[in-house]
């Protein structure tokens, strides 16, 4: 670079220097200026580079002199400052990613990734949880409100709080200022078969040449399992000589136990049994993703309700059978279900109610009638006393 060249300006410098970007050289301006006792030689910019003219320089040599522009390094620390500090922000996409990485793979944890992705990520994902107002909260719940399920944007406004609530307990951020409105969801839905319809749907399962379906419906009758729970549920887990299968990983968490009774043991007893660990394998022996083309199949044959899942709702009428005999206690329905939350077990308890009605006026029943006799007794004594 060559050495310094006054221009017009006071305090106005340049060097020729290679020109950047291009052929030959250009102009680099400085400033030369005293404040506070103190000389100061500051770069302006280059003359192509940043289109810098002497005029331009001039300008921000009185600005620099009034306190009103900052130094190029000054700005330059400043930039990097900023960029530091976005670096270390929690904003809703590093809390969450964080928060994945702590949980296990499984499928449930696709749904969430999904479920942020689609909703979350594109609202609320660079902004920091302590920036996130009220207001663009409800817009969002009502604007998924509009395509999805109540029950799915509660998913989704649940992700979000478990997200935020993850970074405050791990001291990552700060929490929210108010609390999230999610929309309310019954989830008290039973699905019940009456006494003909459960016989069409078992001479359809009868007839039925799958017989993987058959046997998964049979046991999601005799056993209530859940879907999932049949799928994962391998030969080693079912102990024989002891009465119990173990269900390993449900919904609740926990492995957890339940009775094998007579009529699952004679359809396992039954089952055809491959090279395979799982009892109702899929593919390559693996463990098995769906059964729905065939198991609806079955429900259209014994002309069941639209409505009526085939296999969830088998376990439904497992419950209701258990809860309306009058002669199973909602602890041990809840047992039996394997349910994590006794309130999710009280849906059942209005049929073990009605049970006991039934009963109570059974027994008032039975006192009218010894009390009519004994009337009838009377009068019959009174009329041969007359006689």
């Amino acid at each position: 670079m060559s050495r310094r060249k006054k221009t017009s300006y006071p305090g106005v410098f340049y060097r020729e220097s290679k020109r950047i970007g291009g052929k030959g050289t250009e102009k680099v301006y400085y400033i030369v200026f005293k404040k506070d006792g103190k000389v100061y030689e500051e770069k302006a910019g280059r003359q192509y580079a940043d289109d810098m003219t002497p005029a331009r320089t001039a300008r921000i040599r009185a600005e620099r002199i009034e306190g009103k522009r900052l130094s190029r390094k000054e700005i330059r620390q400043q930039r990097d400052e900023k960029k530091t500090a976005e670096a270390n922000k929690w904003t809703l996409d590093r809390l969450f990613n964080e928060y994945m990485s702590t949980r296990p793979g499984n499928k449930s944890k696709t749904t969430d990734q999904n479920r942020y992705e689609n909703h979350l990520q594109p609202v609320f994902g660079n902004t920091e949880p302590c920036k996130i107002d009220p207001l663009s909260v409800d817009r969002l719940r009502i604007k998924l409100l509009k395509k999805l399920s109540p029950q799915t944007v509660k998913h989704v406004l649940n992700l979000f709080t478990w997200t935020v609530n993850f970074g405050v307990k791990k001291n990552l951020c700060k929490g929210l200022s108010f609390h999230v409105q999610k929309p309310s969801v019954s989830n008290a839905k039973t699905e019940d078969l009456t006494p003909e319809q459960l016989k069409r749907l078992i001479d359809a399962i009868d007839k039925d040449e799958n017989i993987q379906a058959q046997n998964l419906m049979r046991m999601a009758l005799y056993t209530g399992m859940r879907r999932g729970e049949l799928f994962k549920l391998k030969w080693r887990d079912i102990d024989s000589p002891h009465g119990f299968i173990c269900i390993r990983d449900p919904k609740g968490g926990v492995d957890q136990t339940i009775p094998l009774n007579d009529a699952a043991r004679e359809v396992l007893r039954n089952h055809i049994k491959t090279d395979s660990p799982f009892v109702f394998p899929g593919r390559n022996g693996q463990e098995r993703k769906a059964i729905s083309k065939q198991v609806n199949r079955i429900k259209k044959r014994a002309g069941l309700p639209k409505d009526f899942r085939p296999l969830h709702g088998l376990r439904h009428v497992f419950a209701s059978m258990l809860a309306s005999s009058g002669k199973v206690d909602m602890y041990t329905l809840q047992k039996l279900l394997t349910h994590k939350d006794p309130r999710m077990t009280q849906r059942y308890a209005h049929l073990r109610d009605e049970t006991l009605k039934k009963a109570s006026n059974l027994a008032g029943d039975i006192i009218n009638q010894v009390v009519q006799q004994n009337d009838n007794v009377v009068g019959f004594e009174n009329v041969k006393k007359k006689g």
